[in-house]
């Protein structure tokens, strides 16, 4: 196996909190890259020789971004429902049928190009992981090829067959329910890692979301919950109850939701691009870490609700608007996303981690918030290769 010396970084967040500070920062650093992973982290003095290296030219390097949640196989966009939005007219789910619409009259070539130019936009702001879910087909085939274009471009696919309830099934939701559970979930699964609900008004409620989520794990599926977006509700209870990875959303919470998310170790995962987006509230990110919730930042890229692929906007987002530190966005931006996904190989520059790094065309993490908009994403690595 060949090594490579990465060298010339100014500063260098690990997330290894044996180095200090929140994000384990070190400055006037090198790592060294063997077999995909890193194999040494430390003072640029001290790095050991390499088969090859390169310099960072004293620019900053952070871990690739863990965007834990986002839909990218749909077709078509809803351009014109975000112009109303930005009208005054409120957020509903219901625009969701509109992209199954699309998604269904799709080829499977249209859709994998879409999901190939979506990544690679993503790869372009230093995201090195990526969660993509199922939901815009509903039937039990437009899911299954959901996943298996998925599954060509990660390893972190969800089926997220109830998304809505099926326009075929508007007037027998208890038989869409036993769709996604039986024959659905059975096509799905074996190109799946992990089984989602949408657990809101207009989607599905509390005692249906627990069938879905159970008959997912029994399929060895495992589980994460869209929770208490648009309203208070039982999506962050039902989350904790199945032990859930994560519940993403929780705009509105309850005293309750957020004592629960903490007791259970559930990741709350925020998305303000959506909030963004909608017009709506932000989650109470402070609320949430006083309460020792740990936190993932995500994207949630998709074509109605909040179609942005940028990690970088997040952060900016979350700094501003959800009064989070730089440190704790870009930590809820990589190590957070790992939690979400119950990854300990990615969000970190550390020893055996594999090798997912982003440079940035600035001399600190800090520019991400600083300089919102701005494309500082120099170079990416993924498992040690460029690209």
């Amino acid at each position: 196996m060949s090594s490579l010396l990465v060298t010339g970084i100014g500063s260098l967040v690990t997330n290894d909190p044996a180095h200090g500070g929140p994000l384990g920062e070190l400055h006037d650093a090198a790592l060294v890259i063997e077999g995909g992973k890193v194999a040494w982290v430390g003072s640029r003095r001290a790095a050991p020789a390499a088969d090859s290296s390169t310099d960072c030219g004293d620019r900053a390097v952070i871990p690739g971004f863990v965007d834990s949640h986002s839909h990218l196989v749909f077709a078509g966009d809803r351009a014109e429902e975000f112009a109303a939005r930005m009208s005054g007219q409120p957020y509903s789910a219901g625009g969701i049928r509109t992209t199954v619409a699309a998604t269904r009259a799709a080829a499977d070539e249209q859709l994998t190009a879409n999901v190939g130019r979506l990544v690679a936009e993503m790869r372009r702001q230093g995201t090195t992981t990526v969660e993509i879910k199922s939901g815009y087909g509903l039937t039990v085939g437009d899911e299954a090829r959901s996943l298996a274009i998925a599954s060509g471009f990660t390893d972190e696919t969800t089926y997220l067959g109830a998304h809505v309830v099926a326009p075929e099934f508007a007037d027998d939701p208890a038989g869409y329910v036993d769709l996604v559970t039986g024959p659905m979930l059975t096509a799905a699964a074996k190109h799946a890692k992990w089984v989602d609900v949408f657990v809101e008004r207009g989607a599905f409620d509390a005692d249906q979301a627990r069938a879905i989520l159970r008959a997912g794990q029994a399929a060895g599926l495992s589980a994460r919950v869209h929770a208490n977006q648009l309203g208070e509700g039982p999506g962050v209870q039902v989350a904790c109850e199945v032990g859930a990875a994560a519940a993403d959303h929780c705009t509105y919470l309850t005293d309750a939701d957020v004592d629960a998310l903490a007791s259970a170790g559930v990741v709350a995962g925020l998305l303000p691009a959506i909030e963004f987006s909608t017009r709506s509230p932000y989650p109470d990110a402070r609320r949430l870490l006083a309460a020792g919730v740990t936190i993932a930042l995500a994207t949630d890229c998709n074509p109605g609700s909040g179609y942005s692929s940028s990690m970088p906007f997040c952060i900016a987002l979350a700094v501003r608007e959800m009064h989070m530190t730089p440190a704790e966005a870009l930590w809820s931006a990589t190590a957070g996303g790992a939690a979400a996904l119950r990854r300990t190989d990615v969000g970190r520059l550390t020893v055996g981690a594999r090798a997912d790094l982003a440079v940035l065309d600035a001399p600190s993490y800090l520019h991400l918030a600083y300089r919102p908009g701005v494309p500082l994403v120099h170079r990416t690595f993924v498992g040690g290769r460029e690209g």
